[in-house]
């Protein structure tokens, strides 16, 4: 014990001496870099000018004021040598970092630790770009100064400044989320730190807690995984952990695991929180409805929404159908609620569509009931309509979907349900009726519910024809499948609304075919799979099995219109018709000849000067427009009816030869 104390005591004497002798030289080479250095004995002086003679002995004018030992100010030196303060201070720092560096190269070369290829590693050390992730869960208190963002950030810039000597230096851009759940990953500013790391803009994430990025283990151990392919690092300000060994992995999950833990005990506790409270009738936030404002947490009656809702309730029970009462809303202009929300964007004030007028007639709130969970509560608003006026609505409404069902049961409509436009749309049965016959037709359901700028471009189809090709197609199939006679005959035997509701699962609409989904059964999925058939009319989608592909296309409305043809040796290469414009021109220039012609002939004009007198136009012009009169009657018809060729005009048939035949020939068309 006596031997190790005096060697205590000695190493202690060794290291203060050493201290003291540090010391030491650090005071020496502060005096020394303040003086002046003289040139060397084998160095010849060289001739100065004289102003830089002058400009020498201003510096050492400083450097004696700066030895005296009351000192001086920069600005009594700079008064002295009639230089800027700024000037002084460039001085003498100069001086001072010459006297460093020399020092330097002395104690490089008496053989110090550290040697000249670390220092130049470290002057060449690579940058380190540092990405500051901060979150809050809700945006109470994000209008304040100095919010919990603010903090955050302001803790993990401390963190990368103390990291300076690594290389860490912090990007310019910000990565706040304020007011987003850490329970996903669907937040805009991590969205945009993955966007940047993902082009290797980020070397290292820094957050204040693990649970700011992420609460969810899966998706921690998601963004590890993106981290790590990219080469990014990972740190917490609050919580030390390395993730390279064993134990740091199992403290940084078990970590998250606490913080998942938190949220859903939180999901859970805020849940039972909103049920209790509806229950008691309490309003406790979502979308308001109509005739309804919320101010204060407290549900509160506006008057001219009140009157709107009323109005809607009286006209259904006018009407009668959802259909007339959309049409009747859109007639009149009144639209869905218009709700702000807290980022000052606007939703609703749109039309009311037919599933969002159907839930609005069965909305008890506005009768001051509370429906949670299947259960129907009091509520503490107050009530817009009338019980009786609203049960009366209700009744209709079940009246009408009992009524609807029926329909559906007995309409001869085989398609009903499983038809559906190109655009994914549900096509409904409708009918119009001409001449005491009944046309049926399958129309989208989105021209119906008045948006016809969701339905496709072919959104009206003959349900009779449809159906027909339909039936023929999958009667034909099914002989064609079955292996044997009896089982062809029972597809024989079924009815059509029974052959399409046991095979036809779907039919989807397209511009030129028809595509048609088969109901398949478990067990015989298998065998339709490898199974193909062999006749030429196979009308199958070889890529799915399972869909027929029925070739068909609508017929058109109006018939179109047959023009004359050309000769053979016409000019006129455009099978196309007259356009409508050139046509109602033509016409009525004919007309006009033929009414100027029966006013010559019947004396009430003398000349054509007098016509275009009259007319405001020139005698060429009424010359022309008259041989216009002389036109072959076909001619004449044909440009009546539009069934002239495109490229013929009043330029071609003007001044005609007065023969038919030749007016033709002229014309390049076959007489």
């Amino acid at each position: 014990m006596t031997k190790a104390k005096s060697r205590h005591k000695l190493v202690s004497r060794a290291n203060d001496s050493k201290t003291k002798t540090r010391n030491s030289v650090r005071r020496t080479t502060a005096r020394k870099a303040i003086q002046v250095t003289e040139p060397a004995a084998h160095q010849q002086p060289q001739p100065a000018s004289q102003s830089t003679t002058r400009h020498q002995s201003k510096k050492a004018h400083i450097i004696a004021m700066l030895r005296a030992p009351s000192g001086a100010t920069i600005e009594a030196m700079a008064r002295t040598a009639k230089w800027q303060p700024h000037s002084v201070r460039g001085f003498l720092s100069g001086v001072v970092r010459k006297k460093q560096m020399e020092r330097s190269a002395v104690l490089w070369s008496a053989g110090q630790d550290r040697g000249r290829d670390q220092v130049m590693t470290t002057a060449i050390r690579r940058k380190v770009r540092c990405a500051i992730y901060t979150r809050v869960s809700t945006e109470s208190g994000l209008d304040q100064d100095f919010n919990s963002l603010d903090a955050q950030y302001d803790a993990a810039q401390a963190y990368i400044r103390s990291q300076a000597h690594a290389g860490w230096i912090l990007v310019r851009t910000r990565y706040d989320d304020g007011g987003f759940s850490g329970g996903s990953t669907d937040r805009p500013a991590l969205q945009q730190l993955l966007d940047d790391i993902r082009a290797h803009r980020i070397n290292v994430v820094v957050v204040y807690k693990v649970d700011r990025l992420t609460r969810s283990l899966a998706d921690f151990a998601k963004l590890v995984e993106l981290f790590d392919a990219h080469g990014v690092s990972f740190v917490s300000v609050t919580q030390q952990f390395n993730t390279t060994t064993s134990m740091g992995r199992l403290t940084l999950n078990v970590l998250l695991s606490f913080a998942q833990f938190e949220r859903e005990v939180t999901s859970e506790r805020i849940r039972d929180k909103i049920g209790a409270s509806k229950r008691k009738g309490f309003w406790v936030g979502g979308v308001v409805p109509l005739g309804y404002q919320a101010k204060d947490r407290k549900i509160t009656i506006v008057a001219d929404e009140a009157k709107t809702v009323g109005h809607i309730f009286r006209r259904y029970l006018d009407l009668g159908s959802l259909n007339l009462v959309l049409a009747d809303l859109r007639r009149t202009g009144v639209k869905t609620k218009l709700r702000r929300l807290c980022n000052g964007k606007t939703i609703g004030g749109i039309p009311f569509t037919r599933g969002s007028l159907a839930a609005f007639l069965r909305n008890r709130f506005y009768i001051g009931e509370v429906r949670y969970k299947g259960e129907v509560f009091p509520g503490e608003q107050s009530a817009i309509l009338d019980r009786a006026l609203f049960d009366a609505v209700q009744s209709k409404l079940d009246r009408q979907r009992t009524n609807h069902a029926k329909a559906q049961q007995q309409s001869q409509s085989l398609l009903m349900g499983r038809i559906f436009d190109d655009r994914g749309n549900r096509m409904t049965p409708s009918y119009a009726v001409k001449n005491a016959v009944r046309y049926r037709y399958y129309i989208s359901a989105a021209l119906i519910q008045g948006q016809p700028d969701k339905a496709a471009k072919l959104n009206r189809v003959p349900a009779t024809e449809i159906e027909k090709l339909i039936l023929s197609a999958v009667r034909k199939h099914l002989a064609g499948k079955s292996p044997n006679k009896g089982e062809a005959e029972g597809s024989d035997s079924l009815n059509d609304k029974e052959l399409i509701s046991a095979h036809v699962a779907r039919v989807d609409v397209k511009r030129d075919h028809l595509a048609v989904h088969l109901s398949v059964n478990p067990d015989q999925r298998s065998g339709e799979r490898d199974q193909e058939l062999s006749s030429e009319g196979d009308t199958r989608d070889h890529a799915n099995p399972n869909i027929m592909v029925v070739p068909w296309q609508k017929t058109p409305s109006k018939r179109p219109r047959e023009i004359i043809l050309p000769a053979s040796t016409s000019s006129h290469s455009d099978p196309r018709p007259i356009r409508a414009e050139t046509r109602a021109k033509l016409v009525s220039a004919i007309a006009k000849g033929r009414h100027w012609l029966d006013q010559l002939i019947a004396g009430t004009v003398t000349n054509v000067e007098q016509i275009a007198t009259t007319e405001n136009c020139t005698v060429r012009q009424v010359n022309m427009t008259i041989s216009l009169a002389f036109l072959a009657p076909n001619l004449v018809q044909a440009a009546v009816d539009g069934r002239l060729p495109r490229g013929v005009g009043i330029a071609n048939l003007r001044d005609a030869p007065a023969e038919w035949s030749l007016q033709y020939a002229r014309l390049g068309l076959a007489p």
